[in-house]
């Protein structure tokens, strides 16, 4: 396997948004899969404030190789100013996710 597996986090104020980050993701065989989940209820300090929105929040399956291009992509195609974005190494991964994650990072788009 190239890489451990990790799951990155990123929040989109609406689903195209949401779609759109994990179809290019996809596409370019930085994520295995992407989970959309929403709409949640999000509170933050923004400009010294605290805000609150309506988002959508996104689940990458990838890898610890995968992730610097990852990040560059969702810093490039995303539509906040300073994104959300949290990439966690997964602690326990059964063999056989594993290696699908792996082997569909390997494959040609």
């Amino acid at each position: 396997m190239s890489g451990e597996v990790w799951q990155v986090i990123t929040t989109t104020a609406d689903e195209q948004d949401a779609k759109k980050l994990a179809q290019a993701a996809l596409e370019k065989r930085l994520a295995a899969c992407v989970q959309i989940g929403g709409p949640v209820e999000s509170s933050y300090w923004w400009n010294g404030r605290i805000e609150s929105a309506r988002e959508f929040v996104c689940v990458f399956k990838t890898t610890s190789a995968a992730y610097p291009k990852l990040e560059k992509l969702l810093l490039e195609l995303h539509p906040y100013e300073e994104p959300e974005i949290v990439a966690t190494p997964a602690v326990a991964v059964s063999s056989g996710y594993s290696k699908w994650i792996a082997a569909q990072l390997k494959q040609k788009a």
